[in-house]
């Protein structure tokens, strides 16, 4: 079955909503049962994973699927050890050593309700979750090209993506970075997770390398706006709003778009990083039509 031939509402916060169930129950299955040895563990990635988010990069990773015709169950375990790598990437970054953050998606952050050694090996857990999933399961017809996938996740998870972006993040603190260098670490940061969704949900169907690139493209300019938005919403949404910790860069003395361009300059950016995106989708017609929704949810922040 295809996710083109998926049943669901026409209209796009229906097609939202049906994902997010849906997949919430692939997370459910797909995580270790809290029963099983070590219960505590198993609990807490639970805890850290469920409930809560809105799943941006599995929905993304499901457009981008739909796009190129590919099997639902295949982007089900693509989205999912991206989805597992961003909960690994946040209870991380909560905890004492980092953000010190106390509240994540509405509860109490991962080491809060736990502590920081059980929080520390949730992180462990969930990212090394994420790989033996793209191991184990069938996502694609070429070996080559599945191994590509894994290493694809694996670039965009390291020292040359998430982690190296969080690694300058953490060192410019109280620095003022200019424009390229603040988008160097959010492309890494932020932005190479969620190419790495576009990416990866795209290589589960039949994609061509000029197709991928376009693909690709979109990835990077939409995870630039995603940040831009975020830093925006940090200054202007409350806490209930956010689910996290609203103004905590300002406190932390973090460089962020609005620190260094303003309120104003930086929602033009958002707008022009989004315009920029919309464009190259344009070769893929009504095919990208949940794509092209995707990157207004994301800068319209329409939820």
């Amino acid at each position: 079955m295809t996710l083109g031939k998926i049943k669901m509402a026409s209209d796009f916060q229906g097609w939202i909503a049906a994902h997010q169930v849906r997949f919430e129950g692939v997370l459910r299955e797909l995580l270790p049962r809290a029963e099983v040895a070590p219960q505590r563990l198993h609990e807490a990635m639970r805890y850290a994973v469920l409930d809560g988010g809105k799943r941006v990069r599995p929905l993304l990773a499901f457009a981008a699927g739909e796009l190129v015709g590919a099997d639902v169950k295949r982007v089900n375990i693509a989205a999912a050890a991206v989805e597992l790598i961003h909960a690994y990437s946040l209870v991380h970054d909560d905890m004492p050593c980092m953000d010190d953050d106390v509240l994540r998606r509405g509860k109490p952050t991962c080491h809060v309700q736990y502590d920081d050694a059980t929080a520390l090996l949730v992180g462990d857990s969930l990212q090394t979750l994420a790989f033996q999933l793209l191991a184990e399961h069938r996502l694609s017809a070429d070996a080559a090209s599945q191994l590509e996938m894994i290493k694809l996740l694996a670039v965009a998870t390291g020292s040359r993506g998430m982690a190296g972006g969080q690694a300058i993040d953490l060192s410019s603190v109280g620095k003022s970075l200019t424009l390229p260098e603040l988008e160097f670490m959010h492309i890494h940061k932020t932005g190479a997770l969620i190419r790495a969704a576009v990416m990866l949900g795209a290589q589960c169907g039949s994609v061509s390398p000029a197709q991928l690139a376009q693909l690709d493209r979109f990835g990077k300019l939409i995870g630039l706006a995603f940040q831009v938005v975020d830093d925006v919403l940090d200054c202007e949404a409350d806490t209930a709003t956010l689910g996290k910790t609203a103004g905590k860069d300002a406190d932390n003395d973090k460089p962020t778009y609005v620190s260094l361009l303003g309120i104003n300059e930086a929602r033009n950016m958002a707008s022009r990083l989004h315009r920029e995106a919309l464009e190259t989708l344009a070769e893929f017609g009504d095919s990208a039509q949940r794509l092209r929704e995707l990157a207004d949810f994301i800068v319209l922040r329409k939820f």
